[in-house]
């Protein structure tokens, strides 16, 4: 995972055209924090979050277990909606099936 952590981690810098440092700052990390994994060190839970969100990527893709940078399966992105977002799926799907198997209401 290190390598692949390492190397995402800095396309998504070299992508935002900000420095690494800037970065840092931005979130709060101790200088060189983001450098210091092309060593060999793996992000806490904490961090890994942290660049993932800032990054707006799967945590996933960072560890390198998927390789697309955004998990957009129907259940994560349902899981990031309001609860008021929630049930407006809820009408829209149910409008849509009972159109689809001609039931009626």
């Amino acid at each position: 995972m290190n390598d692949l952590f390492y190397h995402r981690l800095k396309e998504l810098v070299e992508a935002s055209g900000k420095s690494a440092n800037q970065i840092e700052r931005e979130l709060g990390y101790p200088r060189n924090s983001l450098n210091n994994y092309k060593l060999g060190g793996e992000p806490s839970g904490t961090r890994l979050i942290g660049l993932s969100e800032y990054f707006n990527v799967s945590p996933k893709y960072l560890m390198g277990i998927i390789d697309e940078p955004n998990d957009s399966s129907a259940i994560n992105l349902f899981k990031t909606l309001t609860q008021e977002e929630k049930k407006e799926m809820f009408i829209i799907c149910q409008k849509w099936l009972f159109l689809e198997y001609q039931i009626e209401l």
